[in-house]
């Protein structure tokens, strides 16, 4: 058994502003977001689009949802398909944290995606009231200044405000979680994947043990899970008990531990080289966000997803390699021997690059074999310097200018998305 008095025992609220994206479109359209029949999808033009949201009418009633594709949509009159409006939304989730701020000074809000914050609630209770009234004001702010649906759980620390959130207040509005509720509500969560932070994978392994119920991973042995998962073992056991130390503004798990991109692609991609030199973009970017946050990689994977056309599949290879690094030609080269390693010749759809084994960019190993390798380093940090005064397109590779190139098209995107 866990002693909940040695543990946090704070008032954290966290706040979800209902299928976000869905909500704001059909504000604009003046509909109301609770009773239409709304999906964003990405292009309008691509029947293969994928939804990136849709309103909670559409999801109940024809299963449409985030990640279903535009030409699953129904042909029925009451639905609205529109395109995204990326900057849009990110105006009001900025003004959404201006509500927040009124309550909490900016240092107790942690914002953990475009719609879902956590706000640090301790010690405004004198102003404010206690958490449930706090949370029911913010929740009324919302929908009165912006006419978007919220849900707010509120939890002795991050981890169980989050849960609280996904496990209750969605359908309450408003729900509360205390140590108390750990084994009478969290505990009896089954399937697995219905616990924040278990996937589908790893729900698939923990059933393969005998694991089914998160109170069945609470009372399992640490010492086999930590075998088995690693640091991932540890914190699923502990977050199975409800436990979580994490500070507000510090992520729930374990931190950034790789920097990575993927991206569908417009098109069907049939030649090897069309499809290197799409990764070779993607290797700059990922490269490049190493480098902004000081840190450099040793462990870099390569995923490949075939196009529907030839039935899907593909593969998800990495590679360690001896020293880390952030340049992006090192990472290009690893990609390529990971791709013709593995690739069957079918036509790509998709392609995922990520580094991994993260540490901090402060040291550089000499190498008698590449006496410049220290020169590369400061030209990827001279190079991100200039794209960071005059925009990304500033300095292209000249692969970016052939028709297989996306970072052109990419760049004109907000998040990925039409803005």
């Amino acid at each position: 058994m866990v002693d909940y008095s040695e543990m946090p025992q704070n008032k954290i609220l966290c706040v979800d502003i209902k299928s976000f994206y869905a909500s704001c479109s059909a504000v604009m359209l003046g509909l109301d977001p609770l009773e239409c029949y709304l999906a964003v999808v990405g292009n309008l033009d691509r029947p293969g689009s994928v939804v990136l949201a849709a309103s909670p009418r559409l999801k109940k009633e024809f299963g449409i949802k985030t990640g279903s594709r535009k030409f699953e949509i129904p042909d029925d009159p009451r639905i609205v398909v529109v395109d995204p409006q990326m900057s849009t939304y990110l105006r009001i989730s900025t003004e959404i944290s201006r509500v927040f701020n009124r309550y909490v000074p900016k240092d107790a809000i942690h914002t953990y995606s475009v719609d879902e914050s956590f706000l640090k609630v301790d010690g405004v209770s004198k102003l404010w009231g206690d958490a449930a009234s706090i949370a029911k004001k913010i929740k009324d702010d919302i929908e009165r200044e912006f006419q978007l649906p919220c849900a707010v759980g509120i939890g002795p620390n991050m981890l169980m405000s989050k849960l609280c959130l996904d496990l209750e207040a969605k359908r309450k509005g408003i729900a509360e979680w205390t140590y108390n509720d750990v084994q009478t509500k969290l505990w009896n969560v089954s399937p697995l994947r219905e616990m924040w932070g278990i996937g589908r994978r790893v729900e698939k392994t923990l059933n393969s043990m005998g694991i089914f119920t998160v109170g069945q991973l609470a009372r399992y042995d640490l010492e086999v899970l930590e075998k088995k998962f690693g640091i991932m073992g540890n914190q699923m056991y502990w977050h199975a008990w409800g436990i979580d130390f994490s500070n507000i503004g510090a992520p729930i798990m374990e931190g950034q531990i790789s920097f990575g991109k993927s991206q569908i692609l417009l098109r069907d991609y049939k030649e090897r080289e069309e499809v290197n030199h799409v990764i070779l973009e993607m290797c700059e970017e990922v490269a490049r966000r190493a480098r902004s946050h000081g840190k450099a990689g040793r462990t870099i994977s390569l995923g490949i997803g075939y196009s529907q056309d030839e039935f899907g599949g593909g593969f998800q290879r990495s590679r360690t390699i001896g020293e880390p690094t952030n340049i992006t030609m090192d990472v290009y080269r690893v990609c390529l021997d990971l791709f013709a390693e593995n690739y069957a010749g079918k036509t790509v759809r998709s392609i995922s690059i990520s580094i991994g084994n993260l540490v901090t960019d402060s040291e550089f190993q000499l190498d008698l074999f590449e006496l410049n390798g220290w020169k590369k380093k400061e030209l990827g940090y001279a190079m991100d310097r200039i794209r960071s005064r005059y925009g990304s397109t500033a300095l292209l590779r000249a692969v970016s200018y052939t028709a297989a190139g996306t970072a052109r098209h990419r760049a004109a995107l907000v998040g990925g998305h039409k803005g």
